[in-house]
């Protein structure tokens, strides 16, 4: 005999898995006269989401990273107003001035919502580039891609200055 058909005999059968002659019982006996019942179930089916659906989650997890919500969460900014000594007339502080690293909540949002816009922009001016649709169709996409993408840019720098006075200047 082999080595390795020594090694196998002296091996227990997997199978069988205890020695234990009761083990063995309740094993085989509930089922020999109980029957599993026939499960006619049926697997869910789930369709995939449409393009737009799709989409439209990228876009809002692209505005949620872009306006600092997790920045916003973790430090918790305070609101502040500002009082106008002369007049003393109160209104809120929309920008943390002097600090690139700092915002508002409301600052982060509305920064969000530019870059949101610009990007909008661009997906409507390559809208405007497919062959099957409209003339006025495509001019009408250009026109709201070319407002978008100039409207997010002007108030973007707007906002920059005003957070960083005489930035490009």
């Amino acid at each position: 005999m082999s080595a390795t058909a020594s090694a196998a005999a002296a091996q227990p059968d997997p199978s069988s898995g205890s020695i234990d002659p009761l083990f063995h019982l309740v094993r085989i006996l509930p089922f020999s006269f109980l029957r599993p019942p026939r499960l006619r179930l049926k697997l869910p089916t789930f369709t995939l989401p449409s393009a737009m659906t799709v989409y439209s989650l990228i876009l809002l997890t692209y505005f949620m990273v872009v306006s600092g919500i997790v920045y916003d969460v973790i430090v918790e900014p305070r609101h502040r107003i500002h009082k106008d000594r002369y007049t003393g007339a109160v209104r809120p502080v929309v920008f943390l001035p002097g600090r690139v690293n700092g915002q508002y909540i409301i600052e982060g949002l509305s920064s969000g919502f530019m870059f949101v816009l610009g990007g909008i922009g661009i997906v409507l001016l390559d809208l405007a580039l497919d062959k099957n649709r409209a003339k006025s169709v495509k001019v009408s996409y250009a026109s709201a891609g070319i407002a978008s993408v100039v409207i997010s840019y002007v108030m973007s720098m707007l906002f920059l200055r005003i957070k960083i006075p005489g930035y490009l200047r």
